[in-house]
């Protein structure tokens, strides 16, 4: 019934635009900016739409022009527009009239609070693109491309603007009219999905416009989605009212209806009534268990439903899930606050009016039971593979290897993953070490194993003489240092074969004195010593002889 009469009048209308701008306003619209400031209206006179601003207890006309005005205009031609000669003609309580295009102007960049996955940002001067991030500034000019990931942005006045994929938003016009409140925003949305909750415009004045392809929107505050592509534009109006449609043929589309202008299309503006709302099964306030799983009562007509996901917490757009039957899996949340918006989508591919709940996912993570190797294992693979299993839900984790139980000093460890076994970034080098499980779920809670004690067998490299020093009958050996060896072995004989040992002894250090002989011929050799269960072996000979 709203259709027919919505199309009916906008035949009886013709060519006239409804778009309500700054240049087509009502007369003496009261805005109250609280009581830092007096009260400001707008006029029409003459053809020019002018401001009305009441002066407060105190102030006066100079204050006001010095505080509104442009530069290229002054008080004396603030007060020829009032029709008055001297400033002291208009005193506090008494209203003067501004022409709009005499207030000051300027830029007032967005905000991006929230990035999620590639986004490019482009800049509007140099060209440049770069990574979006958050708490990038937008200027008047720049170009969000999204592309497989999602953006939030917010405008100066408040407003909040979600990208959804594969979205190309340029930037025109962010413009504030000085002190005065009054914003001019103006965007360009080329193709992809743009979610939008605009701040009520405080004076007709102000203008916020989003132009596509096909056909353009105006807001005064409401709570709309917008899709566009090259041929066609798609609106959803949740709350509030915009004025939609092909330029010059607008028409105003209420919260609950949807509008579609373009390419296929019966008329200027298709409307119709949204999808209700699901009624989804309740979601619990608080969960702490991953996946969790939703269901509500199916929708007459409804060829689909889609879910979106916010992160309440930093505003971030989390998710986008889509399902052709009236049920739905929550899953991949880390620990936070958010908000779940499900909607039906009807035959013509618009999603309807949005149930709303929130849910906060507090999730634990149990540490995990340990497998293998047993407590103690000696083993002789130097990439040993690790088991345990899961206590909790959702969760990941992965293998820490030290050398000593207090894990100070770690060596090796795993991917964090899903699985329930893995095996060491490295390879393990022969002795002694210490292992356990890190287990982890939420993003921010995590949980540790009791440690294992490990011996990785193996034999320890042979000890190297690398140099001999000779001092009267003395003689000074230098060994090189091996790894993981506690004390090193020392053999002194008189045949090289070491059958016959005349001196044997353990060296904690690199280094030995022998006194020996001279005028006789002696051979030496070291072997690395462990007190774990790993052998050495004997290093290379060498001769030994004292004139």
């Amino acid at each position: 019934m709203l259709s027919t009469v919505i199309r009916a009048a906008a035949r009886l209308l013709g060519g006239l635009t409804l778009l309500i701008l700054a240049s087509h306003t009502q007369a003496d619209l009261s805005v109250t900016h609280g009581s830092q400031q007096g009260n400001l209206q707008v006029a029409q006179a003459h053809g020019v739409d002018d401001w009305r601003y009441t002066l407060r207890p105190g102030e006066t006309v100079e204050q006001v022009g010095k505080r509104l005005l442009a530069s290229t205009h002054n008080l004396n031609q603030l007060l020829q527009h009032n029709g008055v000669s001297s400033p002291g003609d208009i005193v506090p309580g008494q209203s003067i009239r501004i022409p709009v295009n005499w207030l000051e102007k300027s830029p007032e960049p967005a905000v991006a609070l929230a990035v999620s996955g590639p986004v490019q940002h482009v800049d509007g001067v140099t060209g440049r693109r770069q990574a979006l991030t958050a708490q990038s500034r937008i200027r008047a000019g720049d170009e969000i491309a999204t592309g497989s990931g999602f953006a939030v942005v917010q405008l100066a006045d408040g407003s909040l603007l979600r990208l959804g994929r594969n979205t190309d938003l340029m930037f025109n016009r962010l413009t504030r009219f000085g002190k005065t409140g009054m914003v001019d925003t103006r965007m360009r949305l080329d193709r992809g999905e743009l979610d939008a909750e605009v701040e009520k415009l405080i004076d007709k004045g102000s203008r916020f416009e989003v132009d596509t392809p096909s056909a353009v929107a105006a807001v005064r505050g409401t709570k709309f989605s917008l899709q566009a592509t090259s041929s066609k534009t798609q609106l959803q109006v949740t709350e509030g009212k915009v004025e939609f449609g092909p330029h010059g043929r607008t028409v105003g589309i209420p919260a609950g209806y949807s509008g579609t202008a373009g390419l296929g299309t019966q008329n200027p503006v298709d409307i119709r009534h949204l999808p209700p709302a699901p009624e989804p099964g309740a979601i619990p306030g608080t969960t702490n268990k991953m996946p969790l799983d939703i269901a509500w009562q199916d929708i007459q007509g409804a060829q689909a439903y889609q879910m979106d996901i916010f992160n309440t917490d930093t505003g971030n757009w989390v998710a986008r899930k889509t399902s052709s039957s009236p049920k739905m899996r929550l899953d991949n949340l880390a620990n936070g606050h958010y908000q779940v918006r499900l909607a039906a989508i009807d035959r013509h591919g618009n999603p309807g009016m949005p149930d709303k709940q929130s849910i906060t996912v507090d999730q634990k993570a149990r540490a995990a039971e340990l497998q293998t190797p047993e407590a103690d294992a000696k083993i002789d693979d130097k990439m040993p593979s690790f088991a345990w299993t899961y206590e909790g839900d959702n969760e990941v984790g992965r293998v820490e290897i030290a050398s000593s139980s207090d894990f100070s000093d770690l060596v090796a460890t795993s991917e964090w993953a899903p699985d329930s076994n893995a095996i060491p970034s490295r390879a393990l080098t022969p002795g002694e070490y210490y292992w356990r499980v890190v287990t982890r779920t939420g993003g921010n809670s995590s949980a540790t194993s009791q440690p294992r004690k490990l011996v990785v067998n193996g034999t320890l490299p042979p000890a190297r003489i690398i140099n001999i020093n000779y001092v009267d009958s003395q003689v000074r050996i230098f060994w090189q240092q091996v790894a993981s060896a506690d004390k090193y072995q020392l053999q002194l004989s008189e045949d090289p074969s070491f059958k016959h040992i005349i001196k044997e002894a353990n060296v904690a250090d690199t280094t030995a004195a022998l006194r020996l002989i001279p005028g006789r011929r002696y051979f030496v050799r070291l072997k690395a010593l462990s007190d774990g269960p790993i052998n050495g072996r004997w290093g290379p000979g060498r001769e030994l002889f004292v004139n």
